[in-house]
Formats: structure tokens, C-alpha cells, sequence
């Protein structure tokens, strides 16, 4: 990913929730900016807005977008597929070749994205309410999918059943038998579980977090 950025690559990671993707691309970026994205993110929420001091009045305040393209960070979007496609059309520019956007709310202000600006976005495929929209998918060039890496659990020596289960579950996924398998957040839960209350209770636990359908 690091190259990818080099050259200038958006690239987009999807994959179903808590297989490391944010993990993997923190790895990646020290200086990363996240936006965590849902139905209610805003224009302003990415761009900035005014508001109020502790005298009364009111500022504008830069949001991570700007401060991203200025500072010459890279900026991630967290489920950005659940963000309103209205909301995101205000990122392309930035994107593109103008590598620019205008504040309209700030006096029409035009902000420049710095060397180093890269857009990463993350998409769960099977969240409700997640569409990767033609014009977002056109942005990311690159479109990686990350599943859950089960030898890694094993080498963290999470309960070799509770990863044997996982891995099985996961083929049977794939094979479109079950519609979901523990991930690698739910099986670190599940040692971290295991180590307090003992194997039991977090297998009684895994089998409470997983969807009834």
C-alpha cells in the first residue's frame, strides 16, 4: 500500500467486519487520519463548519479531509460505502487531478492537497446499508478484498478448536452453506474470554455473537 500511494493509487479494502482491514492499514500509515463513516456523516463532518468559542462566537473549524490534503497525510474512510454519495462527491476532487476543493462555507476557499494526500477507503460488503456506488468504485482504482488470516490466529495461540471452527466456517462460507464465520476480532475476543471465564463460557459467547439468520 505504501507504493500504491507513492504512485498515486487509491486503493480500496472490503472484506466482512473484523478482519483487520483499519488494523492493516494503520499498519501501513503512521500518519493516518480516520473518518469513521455511517448514514449521518456530513459535508462538514469531512470539510469543516462553524463553531462556537468559548467567547461566544463562532470559528471555522477544518475538518480531517482538509486537514489531510494540507498536512500531506493519508486519510482513511471507514465504511465509506454507508456514507451518502452526496457527501462523498464533495471528496472527489480531491482525488482526481485537481487535487483541490473548494470551502464553500468558508468564503469559497480553495485548499490544495499537500504531497503525500492519499485516500484509502474501507467497505463491508454485508453491512446494511453499504452500496459501492459506480462513482466510488471508479475512485479506487485498486479494490483488495481482506479476509480473516486463521495461521495468524494460530500463531497467536488462540484455541486451536475455536480456530479450527473459524476456518471451517469460513469455507462453508465462501461454499454459500452458512452466511457467517467468526473473524479475527471475534476469535481474540474469544481467547480473551477463554483466559477469564474459562473455554466454556466463551464458546457460549461466540455462538451469542453470531447473526440469527
Amino acid at each position: 500500500m505504501r507504493r500504491l500511494r507513492e504512485a498515486q493509487v487509491a486503493v480500496l479494502l472490503y472484506g466482512p467486519p473484523g478482519t483487520g482491514k483499519t488494523s492493516l492499514i494503520e499498519a501501513a500509515f503512521p500518519d493516518l487520519i480516520t473518518v469513521a463513516g455511517d448514514g449521518d456523516t456530513t459535508v462538514g463532518d469531512l470539510i469543516g463548519e462553524y463553531t462556537q468559542d468559548a467567547n461566544g462566537g463562532y470559528e471555522f473549524v477544518y475538518g480531517p479531509l482538509v486537514t489531510a490534503m494540507q498536512e500531506g497525510r493519508a486519510l482513511l474512510l471507514d465504511d465509506a460505502t454507508l456514507i451518502s454519495p452526496k457527501v462523498l462527491a464533495a471528496l472527489y476532487p480531491a482525488m482526481d487531478g485537481r487535487r483541490q476543493i473548494q470551502v464553500k462555507a468558508h468564503k469559497g476557499e480553495t485548499i490544495n492537497a499537500t504531497d503525500g494526500f492519499y485516500v484509502i477507503a474501507g467497505h463491508n460488503p454485508g453491512v446494511h446499508g453499504a452500496v459501492l456506488t459506480e462513482a466510488l468504485a471508479s475512485r479506487f482504482s485498486v479494490q483488495v478484498q481482506v479476509g480473516s488470516d486463521y495461521d495468524l490466529a494460530a500463531s497467536l495461540k488462540i484455541n486451536r478448536t475455536a480456530v479450527r471452527i473459524a476456518r471451517h466456517l469460513a469455507v462453508s462460507q465462501q461454499a454459500g452453506e452458512v452466511g457467517w464465520a467468526p473473524q479475527l476480532r471475534e476469535l481474540i475476543a474469544f481467547q480473551k474470554i477463554a483466559d477469564v471465564l474459562g473455554t466454556e463460557a466463551a464458546f457460549a459467547n461466540l455462538v451469542g455473537v453470531a447473526p440469527l439468520e
